[in-house]
């Protein structure tokens, strides 16, 4: 239980430091760099070494980090954990200031993903993210990331006395009712009344020299442990911070692996995974043969590493309900604490089969460590996976796993201490684990 409750604390901490997908990758990036990962540029050529530890970003939101193998290539491939680093979020339009009522100074905003709304009312809200500032350069911006000490939004509710049935139900339009307030206008100091000014102040510039940014906000609390034993977790972006911090931990741990352990932490999983660093696209694949190229081996090295290779899909799962249980299958019901979720859907929304199941079984069974299976309920067939789309671009087998949730997508989730611990346990068995 010390060692659950350890690796919990670590989560959250990792979690806080993390409040968007360009903070994630920036700490992940101190992480490994102290487990003496070196980064690659894309547009460099890559000398890579039997051993050697690696890893190259994109968009400043996306991480793919691995060490090579000892064993042989072809014959070994790759062990990738493949998590992503959004959560569905309120994010800032350009051009955001807008005058209300009441002398209030709110932002214009956009929903990011399927975020549960009501949740994000009436709580203090962090902002952070990424300003592209003017250069020298025009093909390449100044990148700074922001995030601020203190919260910066607010998304206040309409008060019962002015909204009779809300307590019966209220669809909220998220033009309308989901725009952040950033503070009074009359009580701006040095006319620093417009985002621009405080992003500006924040970051050492010129507001004008601020020629575009991606702003997110999240809870800006902290989360914590729960529970008569502390067995509990809640948080704010447990899907997918807990499996891309596990991934992370679990590489780092790696010493002498034979095959090539590889984590992929991909951005925009929660929007459909169609851009540049998603899953929909050729990131994943351009590095994994970039990574045959620089150890020497041809394309039908590739090709044949791949057939070697297996993939955990790794996302965040459903626990059954307690509230509301015929939500989940009737037969197969999913417990906090109950073990890795292995996800398994005849529609092939996941990318489990019976050979990949039975491989992860076997994995969990090496690492000691329970699991048990998930499956939609057959008239509410929920969403998909980003391995889906990875597996059309890097042909390897793969199985979607995940870890129990109370309330995916509310601003404030619920998971398990020991399944957190069961996944950094079985994650390092998976890396080192060869053919």
């Amino acid at each position: 239980m010390e060692k659950n409750i350890k690796l919990a604390n670590d989560l959250l901490d990792f979690i806080q430091q993390a409040p968007s997908p360009f903070h994630v990758v920036k700490e992940a990036s101190v992480i490994l760099e102290k487990a003496g990962f070196v980064q690659l540029k894309h547009e460099d050529r890559w000398d890579l070494k039997k051993g050697g530890r690696y890893y190259v970003t994109t968009n400043d939101s996306a991480l793919i980090a691995w060490i090579v193998g000892s064993g042989d290539f072809e014959k070994e491939g790759f062990r990738l954990a493949q998590t992503h680093v959004d959560s569905p979020s309120i994010r800032i339009k350009p051009s955001a200031d807008m005058k209300a009522a009441g002398g209030v100074l709110k932002l214009n905003a956009e929903v990011y993903g399927s975020p549960i709304l009501s949740t994000w009312l009436d709580r203090p809200l962090a902002l952070a993210g990424r300003l592209s500032l003017r250069s020298n350069s025009v093909l390449h911006p100044k990148q700074v990331l922001v995030d601020f000490d203190e919260p910066q939004l607010y998304i206040p509710n309409i008060s019962i006395h002015h909204n009779k049935g809300v307590n019966s139900g209220v669809e909220l339009n998220p033009q309308k009712d989901m725009l952040p307030m950033l503070g009074l206008l009359n009580a701006a100091k040095d006319g620093k009344d417009s985002l621009l000014a405080l992003l500006a102040d924040k970051a050492g510039c010129k507001p004008e020299d601020i020629l575009d940014y991606d702003l997110y906000t999240s809870e800006y609390e902290r989360g914590c442990l729960m529970g008569l034993q502390k067995e509990l977790i809640s948080s704010k972006k447990l899907d997918n911070l807990g499996l891309v911090y596990a991934s992370i931990q679990a590489l780092c741990a790696q010493t002498t692996p034979v095959g090539t352990p590889i984590i992929c932490c991909l951005d925009n999983e929660e929007i459909g995974n169609r851009t540049r660093q998603g899953a929909d696209s050729p990131m994943l694949s351009t590095v994994l043969e970039r990574i045959a190229s620089a150890l020497g081996k041809d394309r039908e090295d590739y090709f044949r590493s791949l057939q070697q290779s297996f993939m955990l899909s790794a996302d965040m799962s459903h626990a059954v309900h307690p509230n509301a249980p015929d939500r989940s299958d009737p037969v197969v019901h999913v417990e906090l604490n109950g073990g890795i979720v292995l996800k398994v859907s005849g529609a092939q929304k996941f990318t489990t089969n019976s050979e990949s199941s039975a491989v992860f079984q076997q994995i969990c069974e090496t690492a000691q460590v329970p699991c048990q299976y998930y499956v939609n309920k057959s008239d509410s067939p929920g969403g998909s996976a980003a391995g889906t789309a990875s597996i059309t671009k890097a042909d390897m087998r793969s199985v979607d796993i995940g870890l129990a949730l109370y309330a995916m997508h509310s601003i404030r989730e619920m998971g398990g201490t020991a399944d957190n611990a069961y996944m950094h346990d079985m994650l390092e068995q998976f890396f080192k684990q060869g053919n």
